[in-house]
C-alpha cells in the first residue's frame, strides 16, 4: 500500500522537475549605429569579412595569405580540436542509453571452505530525469561551439598577422628606399659644403652639421632593415616553413595601399562574428549545462537494471568440485542521495552562480568588442584624412623640388639649394608612406575586432548544425 501511495508522489516530482531551466537571457550591448562609422552614401556597399583583404589589390598578399590558411600549424591543431570534439559530441547524452556490461571475478567464502569463478552481464538504463538530457546537450553544444569559436580565432588572428606583417615588410622595404635615396643626398650635400668651405663660403659648423645630418640618415637605416628581417621570419612562420621565400625580400614590392576605400556601412550585428564573442556565449551554454546537471544531482537517479550471473564452484574442502548455476534479476533502480551535509545543493548554488558569471562576461565580451571596432573606425577615419594631407605635401614639395631643379638649369639656383629640396621630398614621402601603414594596420585591426575571416572548410564548420540541439535563448 505504502508502494502505491510512493509511485504516484515519485512520478508528480519527475514532472515538476523534469525540465532544465531556461537559458538565461544574455542581452548583448550592442550599439544601433557605430558612432565613428563614415557618411553613408545612397547605395552603401556591405563590408566583406570573409575576403576583406583584398581591398588592397596585392595579388602577391592573396597568394601568402592562401599559403598561410593552407599551411598554418595553429590553424591544423584548431581543427583537429573542433574533429575531437565532434566525435565526442556525437556520443554526448548516450550514457541515458541502456548499457550491458560484462565481467568475472573469484570469490572465496570467508571460512575457507570453497572457491567460485562468477561470470556474468550487467544492464542499466538510468531515465535522464529533472532535466539531465537537456543540460547535457547543452554542455555537449557548448563544448563544441567553443572548439569552433577557437577555429575561427585562429582563422581571424592568422590573417590578420599575415596582412599585418606583409604591410609591415613591404613598408619597411620603401623606407629603406627612401632612406637610402636621404643618406645620398645627404652625401652629396656635405660634399658640397666641404668645397663650399675649402673656399671660405661657408663656416666649418655647417660641414659638421653636414657630417652629422649623414650620420644620422645611416643610422636610420638599421630600423627598417630590423622590420624587414622580423616580419619575413613572421610570415614564414606563419605559412609553415622555416625560412622566407626570397621574393618576400625584394626591394621592389610596393606598399599595400588601401586608396580611397572606407567603411561607410557596418552593421552591428557583425559583431557576432566575432569569436571572443562566440566563446563567451559558449560558454554560457556550457555553464547552464553545468547548472542543470548539479541540479539534477540533487533528485535520485532513477533507472531499470538486470543482471545475469553464473557461478562455478572450484574447490570445497580441498576436493576439486565443479558445478554451475545461474541467475537472473531485473527491477528499478534508485540511487536516492540522503544526507551529505547540503553538498549537492551547494554545488547547485555554486554552478548557478558560475552560469552569471559566464553572462556577465558574455556582455563584457559584446562591450570590448564594440570598444575595439569603434576606436579601428575611428582610427581609420582620421588616419585617411592624414594621408590626404600627407600626399598633399608630397606633391606640394615635388613641385618645389621640380621648380628649385629647373632654377638650376637657369643659373638661379644651387645646387645646394636643390639637394636641401630633394631631402625635404624624401622626408615627405618617407611620412606619407609611414602614414599608410598606420591606416593599414587601423583597418586591418577593425576587421580583426569585426572578426574577419574566410569560413573553414565544409567538412570541418559544416557537419554537426543539423545535430545539435537549436536553443531559442540564443
Amino acid at each position: 500500500m505504502a508502494g502505491r501511495r510512493l509511485l504516484p508522489a515519485l512520478v508528480v516530482t519527475v514532472l515538476a522537475a523534469g525540465c532544465a531551466a531556461p537559458l538565461p537571457e544574455l542581452k548583448p550591448p550592442v550599439p544601433q549605429a557605430w558612432r565613428n562609422a563614415a557618411a553613408t552614401p545612397a547605395n552603401p556597399e556591405q563590408p566583406d569579412l570573409q575576403h576583406w583583404w583584398l581591398a588592397f589589390n596585392d595579388p602577391q598578399l592573396n597568394a601568402v595569405v592562401q599559403r598561410a590558411l593552407d599551411n598554418n600549424l595553429n590553424v591544423a591543431a584548431a581543427t583537429e580540436h573542433v574533429l575531437a570534439a565532434r566525435t565526442l559530441y556525437k556520443h554526448a547524452t548516450d550514457k541515458y542509453l541502456p548499457s550491458l556490461r560484462a565481467d568475472t571475478n573469484q570469490v572465496i567464502e570467508p571460512n575457507a571452505s570453497a572457491s567460485y569463478f562468477i561470470a556474468g552481464f550487467d544492464a542499466l538504463w538510468e531515465m535522464p530525469f529533472f532535466g539531465a538530457l537537456k543540460s547535457t546537450r547543452r554542455l555537449a553544444n557548448g563544448t563544441l561551439d567553443q572548439t569552433h569559436a577557437q577555429l575561427r580565432s585562429a582563422y581571424v588572428t592568422l590573417v590578420a598577422e599575415v596582412v599585418r606583417c606583409w604591410v609591415e615588410l613591404r613598408t619597411a622595404q620603401q623606407q629603406t628606399l627612401l632612406l637610402s635615396a636621404v643618406r645620398d643626398a645627404q652625401s652629396q650635400k656635405l660634399q658640397l659644403l666641404k668645397v663650399r668651405e675649402n673656399l671660405k663660403l661657408v663656416s666649418p659648423a655647417e660641414v659638421a652639421s653636414a657630417e652629422a645630418e649623414l650620420a644620422r640618415s645611416e643610422m636610420a637605416l638599421s630600423d627598417p632593415q630590423r622590420a624587414i628581417n622580423a616580419n619575413a621570419q613572421q610570415l614564414a612562420m606563419l605559412v609553415g616553413q622555416p625560412e622566407p621565400d626570397p621574393a618576400w625580400l625584394e626591394q621592389s614590392g610596393s606598399q599595400p595601399q588601401l586608396g580611397s576605400w572606407q567603411m561607410t556601412s557596418a552593421p552591428a550585428d557583425m559583431l557576432r562574428a566575432r569569436p571572443e564573442i562566440a566563446a563567451a556565449e559558449a560558454d554560457v551554454l556550457r555553464a547552464a549545462g553545468e547548472a542543470g546537471l548539479s541540479k539534477a544531482d540533487i533528485y535520485p537517479h532513477i533507472g531499470v537494471g538486470s543482471s545475469l550471473d553464473w557461478s562455478l564452484t572450484l574447490l570445497t574442502h580441498h576436493n576439486v568440485f565443479r558445478s554451475g548455476e545461474g541467475i537472473f534479476s531485473a527491477g528499478p533502480v534508485v540511487d536516492m542521495p540522503l544526507f551529505d551535509w547540503g553538498m549537492r545543493v551547494a554545488q547547485a548554488h555554486a554552478k548557478n552562480h558560475e552560469l552569471q558569471a559566464a553572462v556577465y562576461a558574455y556582455r563584457q565580451a559584446v562591450l570590448q568588442g564594440v570598444a575595439e571596432t569603434e576606436t579601428a573606425m575611428g582610427d581609420l577615419q582620421q588616419l585617411h584624412l592624414r594621408e590626404a594631407a600627407a600626399e598633399r605635401a608630397a606633391q606640394a614639395l615635388d613641385g618645389n623640388a621640380a621648380a628649385l631643379d629647373e632654377r638650376r638649369s637657369l643659373g638661379l639656383s644651387s645646387t645646394l639649394d636643390v639637394q636641401d629640396a630633394l631631402i625635404a621630398r624624401q622626408n615627405a614621402q618617407l611620412e606619407l608612406i609611414s602614414t599608410r601603414a598606420e591606416r593599414d594596420l587601423a583597418y586591418v585591426s577593425l576587421y580583426k575586432a569585426l572578426g574577419g575571416a574566410p569560413l573553414p572548410p565544409i567538412n570541418v564548420a559544416a557537419g554537426y548544425d543539423e545535430e545539435r540541439t537549436h536553443e531559442g535563448a540564443h
